[in-house]
Protein backbone atom coordinates (compact mmCIF):
# COMPACT_ATOMS: atom_id res chain seq x y z
CA UNK A 1 0.00 0.00 0.00
CA UNK A 2 2.76 2.46 0.89
CA UNK A 3 4.54 1.83 -2.42
CA UNK A 4 1.35 2.46 -4.38
CA UNK A 5 0.64 5.55 -2.29
CA UNK A 6 4.12 7.01 -2.92
CA UNK A 7 3.91 6.24 -6.64
CA UNK A 8 0.50 7.87 -7.01
CA UNK A 9 1.53 11.01 -5.08
CA UNK A 10 4.77 11.27 -7.08
CA UNK A 11 2.90 10.87 -10.36
CA UNK A 12 0.48 13.69 -9.52
CA UNK A 13 3.37 16.08 -8.83
CA UNK A 14 5.43 14.96 -11.82
CA UNK A 15 2.52 15.39 -14.24
CA UNK A 16 1.64 18.78 -12.76
CA UNK A 17 -1.83 17.59 -11.78
CA UNK A 18 -1.32 19.17 -8.34
CA UNK A 19 0.94 21.83 -6.86
CA UNK A 20 1.24 20.17 -3.45
CA UNK A 21 0.69 16.80 -1.83
CA UNK A 22 -0.44 16.48 1.78
CA UNK A 23 0.20 13.17 3.51
CA UNK A 24 1.95 11.54 6.43
CA UNK A 25 5.66 11.00 7.12
CA UNK A 26 7.39 9.26 10.01
CA UNK A 27 7.50 11.42 13.15
CA UNK A 28 10.58 12.27 15.21
CA UNK A 29 9.18 10.35 18.20
CA UNK A 30 8.59 6.62 18.41
CA UNK A 31 5.21 5.40 17.08
CA UNK A 32 4.28 8.80 15.66
CA UNK A 33 3.74 10.37 12.25
CA UNK A 34 3.75 13.98 11.17
CA UNK A 35 1.94 15.79 8.33
CA UNK A 36 4.07 16.05 5.18
CA UNK A 37 3.31 18.91 2.79
CA UNK A 38 5.49 18.97 -0.30
CA UNK A 39 5.73 20.21 -3.87
CA UNK A 40 8.79 18.03 -4.59
CA UNK A 41 8.02 14.61 -6.08
CA UNK A 42 11.24 13.26 -4.53
CA UNK A 43 9.76 13.81 -1.07
CA UNK A 44 6.88 11.44 -1.75
CA UNK A 45 9.14 8.44 -0.99
CA UNK A 46 8.82 9.54 2.66
CA UNK A 47 5.05 9.03 2.74
CA UNK A 48 3.85 6.40 5.19
CA UNK A 49 0.60 4.61 5.86
CA UNK A 50 0.32 2.86 9.22
CA UNK A 51 -1.74 2.67 12.40
CA UNK A 52 -0.32 5.95 13.73
CA UNK A 53 -1.57 8.41 11.06
CA UNK A 54 -3.76 10.23 13.56
CA UNK A 55 -4.04 13.75 12.08
CA UNK A 56 -7.12 14.81 10.14
CA UNK A 57 -5.34 16.37 7.17
CA UNK A 58 -8.45 18.16 5.88
CA UNK A 59 -7.53 21.12 8.13
CA UNK A 60 -4.57 22.00 5.89
CA UNK A 61 -6.79 22.56 2.86
CA UNK A 62 -7.91 25.81 4.49
CA UNK A 63 -4.38 27.20 4.32
CA UNK A 64 -2.78 25.86 1.14
CA UNK A 65 -3.55 27.62 -2.13
CA UNK A 66 -3.53 25.99 -5.56
CA UNK A 67 -4.34 22.43 -6.60
CA UNK A 68 -3.69 19.97 -3.80
CA UNK A 69 -3.42 16.20 -3.64
CA UNK A 70 -4.44 14.94 -0.21
CA UNK A 71 -4.26 11.50 1.37
CA UNK A 72 -7.52 10.90 3.18
CA UNK A 73 -8.88 8.30 5.58
CA UNK A 74 -12.62 7.82 5.94
CA UNK A 75 -13.12 10.62 8.49
CA UNK A 76 -10.73 12.93 6.60
CA UNK A 77 -12.72 12.52 3.38
CA UNK A 78 -15.96 13.35 5.19
CA UNK A 79 -14.35 16.52 6.59
CA UNK A 80 -13.26 17.45 3.05
CA UNK A 81 -16.82 16.97 1.78
CA UNK A 82 -18.12 19.18 4.60
CA UNK A 83 -15.63 21.91 3.64
CA UNK A 84 -16.79 21.64 0.03
CA UNK A 85 -20.42 22.00 1.14
CA UNK A 86 -19.52 25.13 3.13
CA UNK A 87 -17.61 26.50 0.11
CA UNK A 88 -14.39 26.69 2.07
CA UNK A 89 -12.57 24.67 -0.59
CA UNK A 90 -13.30 23.94 -4.26
CA UNK A 91 -13.70 20.30 -5.29
CA UNK A 92 -11.97 20.96 -8.63
CA UNK A 93 -8.82 22.07 -6.77
CA UNK A 94 -8.49 18.84 -4.80
CA UNK A 95 -7.31 15.39 -5.80
CA UNK A 96 -8.29 12.97 -3.03
CA UNK A 97 -6.16 9.84 -2.64
CA UNK A 98 -8.35 7.63 -0.49
CA UNK A 99 -6.87 5.04 1.87
CA UNK A 100 -8.92 2.47 3.82
CA UNK A 101 -8.45 2.73 7.59
CA UNK A 102 -8.74 -0.28 9.89
CA UNK A 103 -8.43 1.84 13.04
CA UNK A 104 -5.65 3.85 14.67
CA UNK A 105 -3.63 2.96 17.74
CA UNK A 106 -4.18 5.09 20.85
CA UNK A 107 -0.76 5.24 22.54
CA UNK A 108 -2.31 6.43 25.81
CA UNK A 109 -4.35 3.21 25.93
CA UNK A 110 -1.25 1.13 25.16
CA UNK A 111 0.76 2.79 27.93
CA UNK A 112 -2.06 2.17 30.40
CA UNK A 113 -2.38 -1.49 29.37
CA UNK A 114 1.29 -2.35 29.80
CA UNK A 115 2.17 0.17 32.52
CA UNK A 116 5.12 1.45 30.49
CA UNK A 117 5.99 4.68 28.72
CA UNK A 118 5.95 4.41 24.92
CA UNK A 119 9.72 4.96 24.84
CA UNK A 120 10.16 1.64 26.67
CA UNK A 121 7.99 -0.27 24.19
CA UNK A 122 9.83 -2.05 21.37
CA UNK A 123 6.96 -2.71 18.99
CA UNK A 124 3.17 -2.51 18.62
CA UNK A 125 1.56 -4.67 16.00
CA UNK A 126 -2.03 -5.55 15.09
CA UNK A 127 -2.93 -8.63 13.09
CA UNK A 128 -6.59 -9.48 12.55
CA UNK A 129 -8.27 -8.84 15.92
CA UNK A 130 -5.14 -9.26 18.07
CA UNK A 131 -2.64 -6.66 19.25
CA UNK A 132 0.89 -7.73 20.16
CA UNK A 133 3.02 -5.37 22.25
CA UNK A 134 6.72 -6.16 22.61
CA UNK A 135 8.69 -4.95 25.65
CA UNK A 136 12.30 -6.06 26.32
CA UNK A 137 11.87 -8.72 23.68
CA UNK A 138 8.82 -10.21 25.39
CA UNK A 139 5.48 -10.19 23.62
CA UNK A 140 2.15 -9.50 25.30
CA UNK A 141 -1.14 -10.16 23.54
CA UNK A 142 -4.35 -8.12 23.81
CA UNK A 143 -7.58 -7.73 21.90
CA UNK A 144 -7.08 -5.16 19.17
CA UNK A 145 -10.09 -3.20 20.39
CA UNK A 146 -8.19 -2.51 23.63
CA UNK A 147 -5.58 -0.37 21.86
CA UNK A 148 -7.67 1.48 19.26
CA UNK A 149 -9.07 5.00 19.62
CA UNK A 150 -12.69 5.06 20.79
CA UNK A 151 -13.80 6.97 17.71
CA UNK A 152 -12.21 4.29 15.51
CA UNK A 153 -14.23 1.58 17.26
CA UNK A 154 -17.49 3.33 16.41
CA UNK A 155 -16.46 4.47 12.91
CA UNK A 156 -19.06 3.65 10.25
CA UNK A 157 -17.05 4.70 7.20
CA UNK A 158 -13.47 3.34 7.33
CA UNK A 159 -13.22 3.52 3.52
CA UNK A 160 -13.48 7.03 2.03
CA UNK A 161 -16.72 7.66 0.15
CA UNK A 162 -15.33 10.65 -1.76
CA UNK A 163 -12.07 10.14 -3.65
CA UNK A 164 -10.36 10.44 -7.04
CA UNK A 165 -8.01 7.53 -6.47
CA UNK A 166 -8.56 4.74 -3.95
CA UNK A 167 -5.56 2.75 -2.77
CA UNK A 168 -7.32 -0.59 -2.52
CA UNK A 169 -6.53 -2.85 0.41
CA UNK A 170 -8.53 -5.40 2.40
CA UNK A 171 -9.72 -3.80 5.64
CA UNK A 172 -10.32 -5.90 8.74
CA UNK A 173 -12.36 -3.22 10.48
CA UNK A 174 -12.99 -3.86 14.16
CA UNK A 175 -16.28 -2.23 15.13
CA UNK A 176 -17.50 -2.08 18.70
CA UNK A 177 -19.99 0.73 19.06
CA UNK A 178 -20.57 0.07 22.75
CA UNK A 179 -16.86 0.27 23.57
CA UNK A 180 -16.43 3.28 21.27
CA UNK A 181 -19.18 5.21 23.01
CA UNK A 182 -18.74 3.89 26.53
CA UNK A 183 -17.86 7.30 28.01
CA UNK A 184 -20.83 8.89 26.27
CA UNK A 185 -23.24 6.24 27.51
CA UNK A 186 -21.97 6.69 31.07
CA UNK A 187 -22.65 10.43 30.86
CA UNK A 188 -26.12 9.84 29.44
CA UNK A 189 -27.00 7.68 32.45
CA UNK A 190 -26.04 10.41 34.93
CA UNK A 191 -28.60 12.72 36.47
CA UNK A 192 -28.41 16.31 35.14
CA UNK A 193 -26.98 17.45 38.51
CA UNK A 194 -24.25 14.82 38.49
CA UNK A 195 -23.42 15.49 34.83
CA UNK A 196 -23.15 19.21 35.55
CA UNK A 197 -20.74 18.48 38.42
CA UNK A 198 -18.71 16.20 36.14
CA UNK A 199 -18.22 18.82 33.43
CA UNK A 200 -17.50 21.48 36.06
CA UNK A 201 -14.56 19.41 37.28
CA UNK A 202 -13.39 18.70 33.74
CA UNK A 203 -13.41 22.33 32.66
CA UNK A 204 -11.65 23.47 35.79
CA UNK A 205 -8.61 21.81 34.20
CA UNK A 206 -8.92 23.62 30.87
CA UNK A 207 -6.08 26.08 30.19
CA UNK A 208 -7.89 27.54 27.13
CA UNK A 209 -5.01 26.75 24.78
CA UNK A 210 -7.50 26.33 21.92
CA UNK A 211 -5.69 23.26 20.59
CA UNK A 212 -9.12 21.65 20.06
CA UNK A 213 -10.20 24.57 17.88
CA UNK A 214 -6.96 24.78 15.92
CA UNK A 215 -6.93 21.08 15.00
CA UNK A 216 -10.61 20.87 14.02
CA UNK A 217 -11.40 21.05 10.27
CA UNK A 218 -14.92 22.23 11.13
CA UNK A 219 -13.55 25.35 12.89
CA UNK A 220 -12.81 27.67 9.98
CA UNK A 221 -14.11 31.09 11.09
CA UNK A 222 -11.61 33.84 10.25
CA UNK A 223 -12.28 35.33 13.67
CA UNK A 224 -13.49 33.16 16.53
CA UNK A 225 -16.22 34.48 18.82
CA UNK A 226 -13.86 34.18 21.82
CA UNK A 227 -11.65 36.87 20.25
CA UNK A 228 -14.45 39.41 19.99
CA UNK A 229 -14.37 42.30 22.45
CA UNK A 230 -17.56 44.10 21.35
CA UNK A 231 -19.46 42.28 22.66
CA UNK A 232 -17.18 40.14 24.78
CA UNK A 233 -18.71 36.67 24.95
CA UNK A 234 -16.40 35.14 27.53
CA UNK A 235 -13.54 36.23 29.75
CA UNK A 236 -10.04 35.63 28.35
CA UNK A 237 -9.11 34.06 31.69
CA UNK A 238 -9.59 30.25 31.75
CA UNK A 239 -12.37 30.08 34.36
CA UNK A 240 -14.40 26.89 34.30
CA UNK A 241 -17.71 28.67 33.53
CA UNK A 242 -16.22 30.41 30.49
CA UNK A 243 -14.41 27.25 29.43
CA UNK A 244 -17.72 25.42 29.44
CA UNK A 245 -19.44 28.20 27.48
CA UNK A 246 -16.65 28.07 24.87
CA UNK A 247 -17.02 24.32 24.39
CA UNK A 248 -20.83 24.38 24.28
CA UNK A 249 -20.88 27.15 21.67
CA UNK A 250 -18.14 25.43 19.68
CA UNK A 251 -20.15 22.19 19.73
CA UNK A 252 -23.15 24.08 18.34
CA UNK A 253 -21.00 25.74 15.67
CA UNK A 254 -19.66 22.40 14.38
CA UNK A 255 -23.05 20.64 14.51
CA UNK A 256 -23.52 19.01 11.11
CA UNK A 257 -19.81 19.49 10.35
CA UNK A 258 -18.18 17.22 12.95
CA UNK A 259 -17.13 13.81 11.57
CA UNK A 260 -16.18 12.35 14.98
CA UNK A 261 -12.51 12.17 13.96
CA UNK A 262 -11.56 12.54 17.63
CA UNK A 263 -8.84 15.12 17.02
CA UNK A 264 -10.16 17.58 19.63
CA UNK A 265 -9.81 15.02 22.40
CA UNK A 266 -6.51 13.62 21.15
CA UNK A 267 -4.69 16.97 21.22
CA UNK A 268 -6.11 18.21 24.55
CA UNK A 269 -3.13 18.58 26.92
CA UNK A 270 -5.47 18.20 29.91
CA UNK A 271 -7.11 14.99 28.64
CA UNK A 272 -10.62 16.47 28.80
CA UNK A 273 -13.05 14.03 27.09
CA UNK A 274 -14.16 16.53 24.46
CA UNK A 275 -15.33 13.83 22.07
CA UNK A 276 -18.12 13.00 24.50
CA UNK A 277 -19.65 16.38 23.63
CA UNK A 278 -19.00 16.34 19.89
CA UNK A 279 -20.06 12.72 19.31
CA UNK A 280 -23.26 13.27 21.30
CA UNK A 281 -23.95 16.26 19.06
CA UNK A 282 -23.45 14.04 15.98
CA UNK A 283 -26.02 11.59 17.36
CA UNK A 284 -28.50 14.39 18.05
CA UNK A 285 -28.07 15.79 14.55
CA UNK A 286 -28.76 12.36 13.05
CA UNK A 287 -31.75 11.79 15.33
CA UNK A 288 -33.39 15.20 14.79
CA UNK A 289 -32.50 15.88 11.16
CA UNK A 290 -31.60 12.47 9.70
CA UNK A 291 -28.28 14.01 8.66
CA UNK A 292 -24.74 12.63 8.67
CA UNK A 293 -21.75 14.82 7.95
CA UNK A 294 -19.66 14.52 4.82
CA UNK A 295 -21.53 11.88 2.85
CA UNK A 296 -22.84 13.96 -0.06
CA UNK A 297 -20.97 16.99 -1.41
CA UNK A 298 -24.02 18.12 -3.40
CA UNK A 299 -26.25 18.26 -0.30
CA UNK A 300 -26.90 21.55 1.45
CA UNK A 301 -25.15 22.09 4.80
CA UNK A 302 -27.32 21.16 7.78
CA UNK A 303 -28.38 24.62 8.96
CA UNK A 304 -29.08 25.97 5.46
CA UNK A 305 -31.78 23.46 4.60
CA UNK A 306 -35.24 23.80 6.09
CA UNK A 307 -38.47 21.84 5.98
CA UNK A 308 -41.73 23.80 5.54
CA UNK A 309 -43.05 22.12 8.66
CA UNK A 310 -40.83 21.52 11.66
CA UNK A 311 -40.34 17.92 12.63
CA UNK A 312 -42.63 16.91 15.46
CA UNK A 313 -40.78 16.89 18.71
CA UNK A 314 -37.85 18.95 17.35
CA UNK A 315 -38.19 21.66 19.99
CA UNK A 316 -37.84 20.10 23.44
Amino acid sequence: METELCNEAGRLLEEGAVDYVIGFAAGSLKFTTTPLITSDKNDTVNLVNNRFITNNLAKYLLEIKGRVGIIAKGCDSRSIVSLIQDKQVCREDIVIIGIPCAGLIDLAKVEKLVGKDRDLIDDINIADDKAVITIDGKKKGFEARQVLFDHCLSCEYPVPREYDVLIESPVNKIRDDEAGKKKIRELQKMTPERRWAYWKEQFKQCIRCYACREVCPACFCERCFVEESQPRWISPAPQWQDNLVFQVIRALHVAGRCTDCGECERVCPQNIPLRSMSAEMCDLVEELFDYKTGLDKSALPLMTSYEPVEAEGLIR
